[in-house]
């Protein structure tokens, strides 16, 4: 099955940007929204434990489940703070034919 991998997350992010005005009893980001930036970060918090878990187990169907999990919570927090899914992409195409090492120092130097 063939993704393109861009516009399903640009499309996630939209509608998670759409749950911002629905109804927090009835939508579960609504729901985190209303709760705020804490409620958000400890959810990302959650799912990275359970992906380093999953990992360590070696179980990839599991990985697959967090690493979902973790991404979906990650684009609630950027539209929670007014970013994009767009912005995050941009950020990792500039990184492209770029050294990990290289870039890695370049931020370390940008403070």
């Amino acid at each position: 099955m063939e993704h393109n991998v861009s516009d399903i997350l640009v499309k996630l992010g939209e509608i998670l940007e759409q749950r911002k005005a629905a109804d927090p009893a009835r939508s579960y980001v609504a729901g985190l929204y209303d709760k705020g930036l804490d409620a958000i970060l400890k959810k990302i918090g959650e799912e990275s434990t359970e992906l380093v878990v999953a990992a360590k187990d070696g179980n990839n169907r599991q990985i697959i489940h967090e690493t979902a999990d973790l991404w979906f919570h990650t684009i609630v927090l950027l539209s929670h703070a007014g970013l994009n899914i767009a912005d995050v992409l941009s950020e990792l195409e500039k990184r492209y034919g770029t050294s990990g090492l290289d870039e890695k120092a370049r931020r370390r130097f940008q403070g």
